[in-house]
Order: C-alpha cells, then sequence, then structure tokens
C-alpha cells in the first residue's frame, strides 16, 4: 500500500524523534534509569521510544520535553540545518503593548522583548529573578519603597520576591529587554541607574 506525501512527512517527523531525545539524555548525562525516575515512565518505553520501537505520544512527550527543559516543538521538529533565522510570534496586549519571546526553554532563563503601553502602578509579588535593559524610552521601576528611572543603555536586575512594579516614565511607550530566571539565577553585569536620576538611599542603620 502506497502512503502519500503527508504520510511520509508524518513518519519522517515522529522518526526523529526517538534519536533526538536519546542525544538530548546523553548530553545531560542521565541514565534511562534517572530519566525514568524524574518522568515516572518506565524504563523499557523510554528505551522503546528512543529506539524508534515505540510511537511517542503527547502523554510521553510532555513529561520528557519537562524533564530535558526544552519546549514541545523542539522534540517534534529540530530547526531545519543551517537556517538561522528565529520565528518569532510576537503577542499584543492592550493599548499598544507587545510581547515578543526570544526563547523558548521552559525551567531556564527566559528572554522578551517588550513594548510597553502605559498601564496602572500594581505591585507584585512572585518567586524569580529578572533583568531589565532599556532599548528606547525611559522605564520607571518601582522596588519596594524606592523608584529608579532608567534610560536607554541602563540595566536593573532584582529578586521578584520583593513588591515590585515596572512600565513608562511617562505618556509614551518604552521598549525593553526583558529576561526572567528561577531564584538564585544572577547576572554577571551589574548597572544602576544613572547619575542624573539618583535614587533615594535604602534607610539603614546608622553610623556610630
Amino acid at each position: 500500500m502506497n502512503t502519500g506525501p503527508k504520510d511520509a512527512e508524518l513518519e519522517r517527523i515522529l522518526g526523529g524523534i526517538g534519536p533526538r531525545l536519546r542525544r538530548l539524555r546523553q548530553e545531560r548525562g542521565l541514565t534511562l534509569g534517572a530519566l525514568a525516575a524524574t518522568t515516572g515512565i518506565s524504563l523499557s518505553t523510554l528505551s522503546r521510544v528512543e529506539s524508534g520501537k515505540r510511537r511517542p505520544t503527547l502523554d510521553l512527550l510532555i513529561p520528557l520535553a519537562k524533564a530535558h527543559r526544552v519546549a514541545l516543538d523542539q522534540l517534534v521538529a529540530a530547526p531545519a540545518s543551517g537556517d538561522p533565522r528565529v520565528h518569532l510570534q510576537p503577542l499584543r496586549g492592550k493599548r499598544g503593548s507587545v510581547l515578543v519571546p526570544l526563547t523558548q526553554y521552559p525551567g531556564r532563563v527566559q528572554v522578551f522583548k517588550q513594548v510597553l503601553a502605559p498601564r496602572r502602578l500594581e505591585l507584585v509579588t512572585h518567586e524569580g529573578y529578572e533583568w531589565l535593559y532599556v532599548l528606547a524610552g525611559r522605564l520607571r521601576l518601582v522596588l519596594g519603597a524606592q523608584e529608579f528611572m532608567l534610560r536607554p543603555g541602563e540595566v536593573a536586575e532584582f529578586d521578584t520576591a520583593e513588591p515590585h512594579w515596572f512600565g513608562p516614565a511617562d505618556a509614551g511607550t518604552v521598549e525593553i529587554l526583558h529576561l526572567f530566571g528561577p531564584r538564585g539565577d544572577q547576572a554577571v553585569v551589574r548597572a544602576g541607574p544613572s547619575t542624573a536620576d539618583p535614587a533615594p538611599p535604602a534607610p539603614g542603620p546608622a553610623t556610630p
């Protein structure tokens, strides 16, 4: 029985998943037993999927993608060889805000390009660590009781367990690179606000 081009393409995609999973596991120095303990998938099932003897299903691929800290589509289809292009999918919000994910690695540092429109100041807290690099416009950053004004080329980083908010410093928009990572990840380079907009000093114990 002859298969059509769509069937052949499907078999090609499915056939590439097993070797890709094996390569990811070996690159991370994991044994099949360790991966089985992490995902809850039996060792025999993992072995059959990697060898191509079992067709990978979504309920197998989701925990494997999470364990390897890669996006699901990276398991299903590798990027075209020699093609360096990044296919971005902007997410448009209210009042002209735009979010462009630049990375797709769950569990690692996430990188976004953002255009922020004016919005209400509302302090939030959550787990993680953030870096903000201003590309264009002026960014207003509120950290607890402190407030900072950042211009293009300036960077801020902070633990998101501290109440925070950031947005345009005026009625226009501000364009930033926004990095978000798990708590404990910290950037090497640190930079504060410009001397033109000094931040108020944090209260501390008096010096004798």
